[in-house]
């Protein structure tokens, strides 16, 4: 009892805690110097909360401990090692449950988060927009729902002056709270679809208009500000952190034959990105991925460049948006050493082109390939399509960009420049095969 006293007496505001000690799990030898880089990205993501990190200590696991993740031993020892480094603050770079969280934290006498919760408190602290800000909302809300004891413990249940707790108040006071958080999940994602509305039409809109889009998606601080600030002169934020773009920003391109594009700048993707943040920031991430092409971007110069690369499709694959036309952009190739690695993303990969955004290298070449795309992603097609299939009409205008129309008798003629994937539902109404081109 004397135990969970000593718990409960602990309170805290995440944002008043300056020093971490942070720590990662592996289970074989050879899986050491992975664990090293993913505790290397964990303190930039703790650098880029605010954090400094003072101690990094990757641990050997032979298997999780139900209680606690680690075992017994290793979590005495990382206790006295942020007592030595004086550590406020203690974050595990794998997700920890909510009990072995309120265990640790018994044991640490500190407080103990993980790699969701802090990039969760970074997309807080970073969002703009007022959708940025419902989506971080909700997936905290989320995440906060299975620790309501421990925020309530923390932050909410001292009473009577500091002396004794109320026997049942904070059993009543969760559940209570469990009902706001509730409430509150349903308000967000109310606001959030009427938001994803809004996004709807203006895409459509932007689809009618046939100015093609772009999406430079990727691994965080691979480098994707940095390419849109060299095309456009667009003035986004560029910095030396992770998540620094949280929201969408879309601008206007032209390529070298006088064709206008849209790119868009978009949200990182992470390692283990929490899967709350892949549910809330759903809608910003199909703004993404509903492009007509996407500039994957990749920092060929890291060390876990190929990873990085995967992780992208993973959350590709979540959104059911792999097979989208892909062009995978290796950033940063001017610092590269192994020049061997660039042959083999292009074995990997269809459409590969290497470039360095702050210099400019390469970007003849990708430019050249995005014209290439283009060419099979829209064709110009004269259609005679009769009165009684009117919907398709409807269909057509809806994604495409009308070029002519006119009637004769019971049949709409219309000249129409539509996505490649609707070619199929208008081929036994093409007047004439010649008629066919790409825009």
């Amino acid at each position: 009892m004397k135990e969970d006293k000593l718990y409960e007496d602990i309170k805290y505001e995440i944002s008043d805690l300056k020093t971490a000690l942070i720590a990662g799990g592996y289970d074989r030898a050879r899986d050491l110097p992975l664990c090293k880089e993913h505790l290397d990205e964990l303190a930039s993501l703790a650098y880029t909360y605010g954090f400094e990190v003072v101690g990094n200590e990757p641990c050997s696991i032979r298997s999780i401990d139900a209680a606690l993740f680690f075992g017994k031993g290793k979590v005495e020892e990382l206790r006295v090692k942020a007592e030595e480094l004086n550590a406020d603050v203690i974050i595990f770079d794998n997700e920890i449950s909510p009990n072995q969280q309120r265990n640790l934290e018994r044991i640490f006498k500190k407080p103990v988060i993980d790699r969701t919760e802090l990039i969760l408190e970074i997309f807080s602290q970073r969002a703009q927009t007022k959708e940025a800000m419902l989506q971080v909302e909700l997936a905290r809300s989320h995440y906060q729902l299975p620790r309501l004891k421990r925020l309530w413990t923390h932050l909410s249940r001292q009473s009577s002056g500091g002396g004794g707790f109320l026997k049942g108040e904070g059993e009543r006071q969760i559940e209570l709270d469990r009902r706001l958080v509730r409430k509150r999940i349903t308000r967000l994602r109310k606001e959030i679809e009427e938001v994803r509305h809004q996004r709807e039409v203006q895409r459509r809109a932007r689809n009618r208009s046939g100015v093609p889009t772009f999406s430079i998606i990727g691994y965080t601080n691979v480098g994707k500000s940095t390419l849109l600030r060299a095309l456009t002169d667009a003035e986004v934020l560029v910095e030396d952190k992770l998540f620094a773009t949280l929201d969408t920003t879309t601008r206007k391109f032209a390529l070298p034959n006088h064709q206008d594009v849209l790119l868009i700048d978009t949200v990182g993707f992470i390692r283990k990105i929490p899967h709350t943040l892949v549910a809330a920031f759903k809608s910003t991430l199909e703004e993404a991925v509903l492009a007509d092409i996407l500039l994957h971007l990749i920092d060929v110069n890291h060390p876990l460049a190929e990873e990085h690369a995967e992780s992208t499709y993973e959350v590709l694959k979540e959104l059911s948006t792999e097979k989208k036309p892909i062009i995978t952009v290796l950033n940063k190739v001017d610092a590269l050493e192994n020049k061997a690695l660039v042959a083999r993303f292009k074995l990997k990969y269809p459409r590969v082109v290497a470039i360095s955004a702050l210099t400019g290298d390469g970007f003849d070449e990708l430019l050249q390939m995005m014209m290439d795309v283009l060419k099979d992603l829209r064709k110009v097609v004269s259609l005679r399509i009769p009165q009684k299939d009117y919907a398709l009409v409807s269909e057509l205008m809806q994604e495409g960009r009308v070029v002519h129309q006119d009637y004769e008798g019971n049949d709409v003629l219309i000249e129409i420049e539509i996505p490649a994937h609707l070619e199929h539902k208008v081929r036994e109404y093409i007047e004439d095969d010649s008629t066919c081109s790409n825009s």
